[in-house]
């Protein structure tokens, strides 16, 4: 599956526009690393543990988008955005979307 955030490919030809493909995932840390977190706060640096939490939760909501686009028959996707938001204290969603095409080498 090649994923772009350009509206084209270079050298492919878009055949077919399937639609909107999107996939998201919400996750949190438990409460003991929340609290390392916030004393980790107070003196600077990077949240690691959050870090690790938006990685994750990134690496499921692509997986996600790439086999809703599969199921539809892409076998591209182009113009993917991400977004993120914070669902509760210590909770984050992510959410991936873009277009699902058919592409075919330029001729």
């Amino acid at each position: 599956m090649l994923i772009t955030n350009t509206e084209e490919i270079p050298g492919k030809n878009i055949t077919t526009c399937l639609g909107i493909v999107s996939g998201s995932t919400v996750r949190a840390k438990h409460a003991g690393k929340d609290i390392m977190a916030g004393f980790k706060n107070l003196v600077g640096g990077e949240l690691t543990a959050y870090t690790e939490l938006l990685g994750e939760a990134r690496d499921q909501a692509m997986e996600r988008l790439k086999d809703q686009a599969t199921q539809i028959g892409a076998n591209a996707i182009v113009n993917i955005r991400f977004s993120t938001s914070s669902v509760a204290a210590g909770a984050s969603e992510i959410y991936i979307y873009g277009t699902a095409v058919i592409i075919e080498d330029a001729q």
